[in-house]
């Protein structure tokens, strides 16, 4: 069984975020999330990043072990100790990586991802939507699970108009789409998380026209994210009558637009 159904058969609306290391990808996935649970949405987000740090500000600052450090310690693991409760009643889970030097990252996504597997996490919690946060600095193996096998169903690329940032966007859209002629993981759009450089909707624009997809957002540079992480919050529950907080709201429906059906439940074509 993938992770990407229920017990009951109800579909699971499973969403990839990808971005350079630093763009700002899991601060704007927790926001997503937390946007999401504020709706009544039971969401699961994944970090797939060894730095294991992706859902921090939903639980407040709190670091827990990640699948992977409490298999080094333990071999017979339990969903409570992989799958954490955060704010708005998200479940948090961090896939972690492997002690420096010695080991694949993206091999350790794949053992945590068949360790939830195993333990029947979708089965157990029956969330609404998935979130994956995932590092793309180099989209191998590992790093290529969530794009692969049916995980997730669409990808969206945070970016913002710094050389880096928008190679690291071109090569994650390239992967996406060689996946996709398989029928897996589709391009949902970019991200734009400003950085206030020069011409920068000019240059993400372009980017965007180039890859052959939409810029779906464009989130402002705003000092409330770091007041909010300063106090290991995200902004929707930090300052959530701020600005900053209806743009992630904002963001939340348009990931959810193409193929979610609030009245109707959730459906994955």
């Amino acid at each position: 069984m993938l992770l990407i159904e229920s017990s009951m058969g109800k579909a699971v609306r499973r969403i990839a975020i990808y971005g350079k290391g630093g763009i700002g990808k899991s601060t704007t996935s927790a926001n997503v999330t937390a946007a999401l649970s504020e709706r009544g949405l039971k969401v699961m987000q994944i970090g797939c990043d060894p730095k294991a740090d992706s859902t921090r500000l939903l639980t407040n600052g709190v670091k827990y072990p990640s699948v992977l450090e409490t298999l080094r310690e333990k071999s017979d693991v339990t969903l409570g100790e992989l799958v954490h409760e955060g704010y708005g009643e998200s479940l948090c889970v961090e896939c972690g990586g492997p002690k420096p030097g010695m080991g694949c990252a993206g091999r350790g996504i794949i053992a945590a991802f068949d360790t939830l597997e195993k333990l029947g996490a979708i089965k157990e919690y029956e969330p609404d939507v998935i979130i994956y946060d995932v590092l793309g600095d180099v989209v191998c193996g590992g790093f290529a699970m969530p794009i692969r096998n049916g995980y997730a169903k669409d990808v969206f690329i945070v970016t913002s108009g710094e050389m880096m940032a928008l190679y690291a966007a071109n090569n994650i859209a390239e992967a996406v789409k060689g996946f996709s002629i398989d029928g897996y993981a589709k391009l949902g759009g970019l991200i734009q998380n400003s950085r206030n450089i020069e011409n920068e909707n000019e240059i993400i624009d372009k980017a965007a026209s180039e890859i052959g997809i939409d810029v779906i957002a464009r989130i402002a540079r705003d000092p409330a994210v770091q007041r909010c992480e300063s106090i290991g919050k995200t902004v929707i529950e930090g300052e959530p009558d701020s600005a900053q907080a209806r743009s992630y709201r904002e963001l939340a429906d348009k990931l959810l637009s193409s193929s979610e059906d609030i009245s109707g439940g959730m459906r994955c074509d």
